[in-house]
C-alpha cells in the first residue's frame, strides 16, 4: 500500500516516517507490512534463529531478527529497504549502526497468509537481483523450507521438511534441526 504524496521514495524518506507503521521499501515503492506476526510464527523464528546464534558464537558472522534493515542498494539509489524474519552477514564491513548495506548471505523469511505470495514472489526475485546468496522460504502450515541457493545469477531450489536437518550452506557445517523448528 503506497503512502500518498509521492510516486518514488527513497530510504531517507523512509528513515523519516513514524515508528508506529513498519514498512518495507522496494525499488521507491513503499509496502507495509502486515501487523505482528503470530505466535507459531515467533516460535519458528526463535527457533531458527537460535539455532543460527549457537552456531555463529564465537564466529566473526552475525545474525539478526526483525525488525532489521536491509538497504539492499545503498550505494546507489538507495531506494530498496527490506525487513525479514532473520538473515545472517558473514562480511562485518555491510554492517553499521542503520543495519546492513547490501545483500546479507541469508535471508530467512516465514510465510504467513497474508505475506506468502510477497515472499515467495517478489521478495524471491527481488533477493536474486541484488545477490542474496541463500533464501530460506519457510511455510508452518506445511512444515517445509524451501532452499533458494544462488548460482550463476539463479536460484537453485532444495525442499526439507518435518525432521529433516537443512543445511545453511553459506555456514560451513552448520545445519537447522527442523524437528525443533517445526515442534
Amino acid at each position: 500500500m503506497p503512502l500518498p504524496g509521492k510516486e518514488y521514495y527513497t530510504y531517507e524518506d523512509y528513515a523519516s516516517w513514524p515508528d508506529d507503521v513498519r514498512y518495507e521499501l522496494i525499488e521507491g515503492v513503499p509496502y507495509r507490512m502486515s501487523p505482528g506476526p503470530t505466535r507459531s510464527h515467533q516460535k519458528i523464528s526463535g527457533a531458527i534463529f537460535n539455532q543460527l546464534y549457537n552456531y555463529l558464537e564465537g564466529k566473526q558472522y552475525e545474525v539478526y531478527a526483525a525488525p532489521f534493515d536491509i538497504r539492499l542498494n545503498a550505494d546507489a539509489e538507495d531506494d530498496t529497504v527490506v525487513q525479514p524474519d532473520i538473515l545472517v552477514v558473514c562480511d562485518p564491513e555491510k554492517l553499521d549502526e542503520k543495519g546492513v548495506k547490501g545483500a546479507p548471505d541469508v535471508v530467512v523469511e516465514i510465510l504467513s497468509p497474508s505475506t506468502e505470495k510477497f515472499d515467495a514472489l517478489v521478495k524471491l526475485n527481488l533477493y536474486r537481483k541484488y545477490g542474496v546468496k541463500e533464501y530460506w522460504i519457510v511455510n508452518p502450515a506445511a512444515k517445509v523450507v524451501t532452499v533458494h541457493l544462488l548460482k550463476d545469477g539463479e536460484y537453485v531450489i532444495s525442499a526439507y521438511g518435518g525432521n529433516d536437518a537443512a543445511p545453511v550452506t553459506m555456514l560451513k557445517d552448520c545445519e537447522i534441526d527442523l524437528s525443533k523448528v517445526f515442534a
